[in-house]
């Protein structure tokens, strides 16, 4: 334990430092978001399996979108990161420009499909008549939430390239409690309010995310944050910087959305089993993510973190950087697949699903707990390491390959052909973070990825 002590300098401090600064902040906000996906899950849960599984499969539209969002601003960061590092404020903010625009634009599409053609969405992830019946409205009523999300995210991004990862975080909690008391005033009617079912989800969390961006808009604009500027400057943006945003930004938007939406045909795979088996997919996958969304927000530090680095050409600080916390990823990620194993059957008895529920979600838990660590070291790759050198394209064609080519076969194939219980199915699948993580390892350890891309981008 002395000779480990002895090898810790005062530089490895420093940054062992900043990174519990940058990433608990980020690892709080995304337990909280988490959180208020696992208690509106719960609260439905507890009204019947059809009933979250109409939740479930009708918000498979919106986490699409979501990854959409993180795909985009997770391109954008790249050069926000870098900015803050060489210390052009002015930049930064022409990207966060560019960022909302993009986004914006792309969440009015969203919102004109779901709130006009709910149905027909519904139908893409299920063919089960009564939750298509139950999820129709909650497409429909919850569409807002597209406009919304579309300014919260890149702003949510813009903060964290600048370090400043507690403004979420404390927004995130804020929208978190509003969200679980309408949810469950709606639910169950309480209060005197009307007893609403499956429609208090929606309630409760339109009426957050309009708070949510209320909230934003506070705290970077009437509180004068380092962020805040005319908006002109955010839309004062060249062509050139335009460019070359986007050059960067699409690879990470394909690979996300690609990502999201490989998932979400899992869940339709999923989906066509049955009630039971669906509603074990959508509980596990849940609380799954409890224990993921920590990890990853060390990969997004890393980001961050290596970004700043290479704004201010510190390559070598860039490598160093990043292998520390490549290694802090790996040990979290066993602790956490060791914790949801441990725990697994605690939560699931919340859920109040019948034995045969319960059955799946814990097999399916056991899996996901074996992966865990596999998992969160592919994410720390290509959210933190390989995005924060620009090396997009490697990483989008690595992720679309891995889920296009082997995941989603798979589940398709075992599950309506094999016809193979649905935690034998996930099982199977699993094994594309394997094939992941050998080519990313693979091209972490050449290096390429180091590059400074705003070094020749004067103000």
């Amino acid at each position: 334990m002395k000779r480990l002590t002895e090898r810790i300098t005062p530089e490895d401090k420093a940054l062992y430092r900043k990174i519990f600064r940058v990433a608990t902040p980020i690892a709080l906000q995304s337990l909280i978001s988490t959180a208020l996906s696992l208690v509106d899950n719960l609260l439905i849960g507890n009204v019947g399996e059809t009933e979250l599984a109409a939740v479930g499969l009708s918000t498979q539209i919106f986490f699409i979108f979501w990854m959409v969002l993180f795909g985009w601003t997770g391109g954008t960061i790249t050069y926000m990161a870098q900015f803050f590092g060489k210390g052009d404020m002015k930049n930064l903010r022409r990207v966060a420009g560019i960022s909302t625009t993009v986004c914006f634009s792309v969440g009015v599409l969203f919102f004109v499909a779901c709130a006009f053609f709910p149905g027909q969405v519904m139908r893409i992830f299920t063919n089960i008549p009564e939750v298509i019946e139950l999820g129709t409205p909650l497409v429909r009523y919850g569409s807002a939430i597209f406009l919304t999300w579309s300014i919260t995210v890149p702003l949510t991004a813009a903060l964290k390239s600048t370090q400043q990862t507690k403004i979420p975080m404390l927004i995130s909690g804020i929208s978190l409690g509003v969200n679980t008391f309408l949810t469950l005033i709606f639910i169950y009617g309480f209060l005197g309010m009307p007893r609403l079912g499956v429609m208090g989800v929606c309630v409760g969390i339109v009426t957050s995310r309009c708070l949510e961006l209320t909230l934003y808009i506070i705290f970077i604009f009437a509180r004068r944050n380092i962020l805040a500027a005319p908006l002109r400057e955010f839309f004062s943006w060249d062509r050139g910087l335009f460019i070359r945003v986007v050059k960067n930004a699409v690879p990470t938007t394909v690979d996300e959305t690609m990502w999201g939406i490989g998932v979400a045909l899992y869940n339709a795979a999923f989906g066509r089993l049955g009630v039971t088996e669906f509603a074990a997919c959508q509980a596990g996958y849940t609380i799954m993510n409890i224990f993921v969304v920590a990890c990853f927000s060390i990969g997004e530090a890393l980001l961050i973190l290596v970004g700043e680095r290479l704004g201010a050409d510190d390559l070598d600080g860039a490598r160093r950087t990043a292998s520390k916390i490549l290694f802090i990823v790996f040990i979290v990620g066993l602790c956490a697949g060791g914790l949801l194993f441990s725990t697994s059957r605690f939560i699931v008895l919340l859920f109040g699903f019948t034995p045969l529920g319960v059955h799946y979600t814990l097999l399916i838990l056991t899996v996901y707990s074996i992966f865990l660590v596999v998992k969160v070291v592919n994410g720390a790759y290509i959210v933190g390491a390989l995005r924060a050198g620009g090396d997009t394209r490697f990483a989008m064609v690595t992720e679309v390959c891995t889920v296009w080519l082997f995941g989603v076969p798979c589940a398709f194939f075992f599950a309506l052909y094999v016809q193979l219980p649905v935690y034998f199915v996930i099982l199977i699948v699993q094994f594309e973070e394997v094939i992941k993580f050998l080519i990313l390892n693979r091209r972490y350890r050449s290096g390429k990825w180091v590059r400074d891309l705003v070094k020749d981008i004067g103000e």
